[in-house]
């Protein structure tokens, strides 16, 4: 089950040949070359290994040049991808598994090191699924966490927006595991699946995906074929 990394560009509205208008989702996927592949004869596994971006390296010392600034590629990871005879490695990798659907025999795709994997792995009307990481929204309550409630707004009532009793006090004397409570909200890695690709813009690498992704506009995404 082939996939590629793109980075979510947002939504936008298309219209099919019956006039419908379809919400689609945006999603920017150059090609990714292909920086490792997994034997499944020996790891039990068959992945490849994905890269998008393109990550600062140092500059040869010589006199009156500096290192650009922000993150800079270590000699292991410019090594790495000089085997895919890239000059600078990517700025994200991803592994993704080709043999996800256990029962099904699906068919394995023959990659190598080296190879590109471009937006043309996908169809109209081909089922993916697509991972992303959700918006943070830091610390927030249990009404906005997990949709409750709430108290009354009158009679008295001085608790409009808390939890309330959160477990016994005599048996078990604790709170249980799993209570829902206040705490971080977000940016929490989610796939959503069933999702249909609507259209292929080649000459662009844009993907037309019906429905909407988790993620903030350009946010990083997976986008894989689905069974």
């Amino acid at each position: 089950m082939i996939g590629i990394i793109g980075k979510k560009v947002g939504m936008t509205q298309i219209f099919n040949d019956e006039g419908q208008q379809i919400p689609c989702t945006v999603v920017e996927a150059p090609p990714n070359p292909v920086l490792q592949v997994t034997d499944p004869a020996t790891a039990g596994i068959a992945q490849v290994q994905l890269g998008y971006g393109v990550l600062r390296v140092r500059r040869e010392s010589g006199k009156g040049e500096r290192d650009p600034k922000g993150r800079r590629a270590s000699r292991a990871a410019i090594g790495h991808a000089a085997k895919a005879g890239l000059a600078a490695p990517p700025l994200v990798l991803r592994s993704i598994r080709l043999d996800d659907a256990p029962g099904k025999n699906p068919e394995i795709p023959v990659l190598k090191v080296g190879d590109t994997v471009g937006i043309g792995i996908f169809a109209v009307g081909d089922a993916v699924k697509v991972t992303g990481t959700s918006k943070g929204r830091g610390f927030q309550g249990v009404v906005k966490r997990h949709s409750f409630g709430g108290g009354p707004n009158t009679h008295g009532n001085t608790k409009h927006r808390r939890p309330g009793s959160i477990g016994p006090g005599t048996d078990p004397s604790r709170v249980i595991k799993g209570k829902r409570m206040p705490g971080h909200y977000g940016a929490e890695q989610h796939t959503q699946t069933h999702l249909r690709v609507e259209r292929v813009d080649l000459e662009r690498h844009l993907l037309y995906i019906r429905g909407a992704v988790a993620g903030p506009k350009n946010g990083l995404v997976v986008v894989r074929k689905q069974q």
